[in-house]
């Protein structure tokens, strides 16, 4: 059986890059503060509060993330600002599109040698960006590329936040065809388990969600944050007076399963899992988004199914079953579509609202860690391109 990993909720989660250096924390960005702490550095450098409001509306408001940007700002205070509050936080490395442009995948490379991913994908009527919460994941789930890997370390709030802030720039400019020139949706379901990360994804969504220029702006509602089911976390993201969509991935209906997908279900059974979510529910109002991908010949048989009919019917939940991206070498393997449409129809007779998850990106290593994976840790400097390549995949 898979070794339970180690859980820290508030651990910093340092360990070692891809490359061999040691990963380390990055420096303070506005980002990571709120607009009275912002006010509070800017006048710790000298210059007066209402710049902290400039630099917000520039960064928030418009986009902007280059401080040459900045003209209303005088030379001197952007000189000094940016060094003190607008370091890089994120190298592009490798830029990849599919679906005719209208999904974009970038690897980062961050101050410390570390990589993430994060997706951008364009719809007629909406655009939303997939952002890493961590550098590698501490959760071991065996047929996910990130939990392979193994955990980097935590990422600060502004690199959260900045995966958006790009992102939404992008979108603004206009390269997604056919899609809205405004990001509206954020879903954390990137690189890492969000709710190990506790403090700073909060401190992220509420980034993302006050207005301009303290925040971006987003709606709650638009926002989706995932967990395997760390109740604790979850009971405490009960309690925060958030309108955030909260997605378990759960994966197996049974703990028999799900101890070997789900390592952290050998602490945290399906039942108590589920009840925690059920209370965000009742707090919230929120209808709970149960992940569950489609592994062949593992979790797709239909007396499984049934079961989690049973234990959804009645809830306020929705069922997003995922058909598995396998990655390079993996055992794991979607299920028939024969299959996957006979689980739709078990779930549906049981009232239980279900869909199945557009299969983008699979021509880009979609799945969140394969584009990493992939690389092996070892992308460099000429490695950066777009490459377009359109999918021909069954969207359901």
């Amino acid at each position: 059986m898979t070794q339970l990993p180690v859980l820290n909720l508030a651990s910093t989660a340092t360990g070692t890059t891809s490359d061999g250096r040691r990963a380390t924390m990055p420096p303070r960005h506005l980002a990571d503060l709120d607009l009275a702490g912002r006010r509070a550095a800017v006048a710790e450098l000298g210059e007066q509060a209402f710049r902290a409001g400039q630099v917000s509306a520039h960064y928030f408001g418009r986009l902007i993330r280059d401080p040459a940007d900045m003209t209303d700002l005088p030379a001197r205070s952007r000189e000094s600002i940016t060094e003190a509050l607008l370091p890089t936080l994120l190298q592009p490395v490798r830029e990849m599109a599919t679906d005719d442009g209208a999904t974009r995948k970038t690897l980062w490379r961050l101050h410390d040698g570390s990589l993430v991913e994060s997706v951008l994908m364009g719809y007629p009527d909406r655009v939303t960006v997939c952002v890493s919460s961590q550098a590698g994941c501490g959760m071991a789930c065996p047929f996910c590329a990130t939990g392979q890997a193994g955990l980097t370390r935590n990422l600060s709030t502004a690199e959260i936040v900045d995966q958006v802030v790009w992102f939404a720039g992008m979108a603004a400019r206009g390269v997604l065809p056919g899609s809205p020139d405004r990001l509206s949706r954020v879903v954390f379901m990137g690189m890492g388990e969000p709710l190990a990360n506790y403090n700073r994804v909060i401190a992220a969504v509420r980034r993302l969600t006050d207005p301009a220029p303290e925040g971006l702006g987003l709606s709650q509602r638009h926002i989706t944050v995932s967990t395997v089911g760390l109740v604790p976390a979850m009971r405490r993201l009960t309690q925060e007076g958030l309108s955030v969509t909260l997605a378990l991935s759960l994966h197996a209906p049974d703990d028999d399963l799900r101890d070997t997908l789900v390592p952290v279900n050998q602490r945290w059974k399906v039942a108590e899992v589920l009840d925690a979510a059920w209370e965000y529910a009742a707090r919230t109002g929120r209808r709970v988004s149960i992940e569950y991908a489609m592994i062949r010949d593992v979790n797709d048989h239909p007396w499984r199914a049934d079961l989690l009919g049973r234990l959804l019917s009645g809830r306020l939940a929705h069922v997003n079953l995922i058909p598995l991206n396998p990655t390079p070498g993996s055992k794991w393997d979607a299920s028939p579509k024969p299959v996957e449409r006979e689980f739709v129809r078990r779930l549906r007779a049981a009232g239980v609202a279900t869909t199945v998850r557009d299969t983008r990106g699979r021509e880009i290593d979609g799945a969140c860690g394969q584009l990493a994976a992939s690389n092996g840790g070892k992308v460099g400097e000429r490695e950066t391109g777009l490459l377009a390549r359109r999918a021909n995949e069954e969207t359901q």
